[in-house]
């Protein structure tokens, strides 16, 4: 489903972007995700996070999706998928 969730400034995934740096459930069947952006200051950062929120919690074994927003380690371009970089052109 992150797959499903793209920064509307960068026509990539957040996945393959490398935003996503830990996810983990627990015996709740709740999601919990630790995740970036590639600036702090991302103007889409509310919009993300409920577009993570929104399409983790439709999945039918889900019962909620915990977004935790990271810093550290800072976001490079180095985390992104062979693929993001494809397509963003930096291969």
């Amino acid at each position: 489903m992150l797959r499903t969730v793209y920064d509307p400034e960068i026509p990539v995934n957040i996945y393959d972007l490398g935003l996503v740096y830990n996810i983990e459930v627990d015996d709740n069947m709740c999601v919990h995700i630790d995740m970036t952006f590639t600036a702090p200051s991302c103007p889409a950062s509310e919009f993300i996070m409920e577009d993570v929120r929104m399409k983790v919690e439709s999945i039918d074994e889900v019962k909620s999706a915990d977004i935790k927003f990271v810093f550290e380690p800072e976001w490079n371009q180095d985390m992104m998928s062979e693929e993001a970089k494809l397509e963003l052109g930096l291969l």
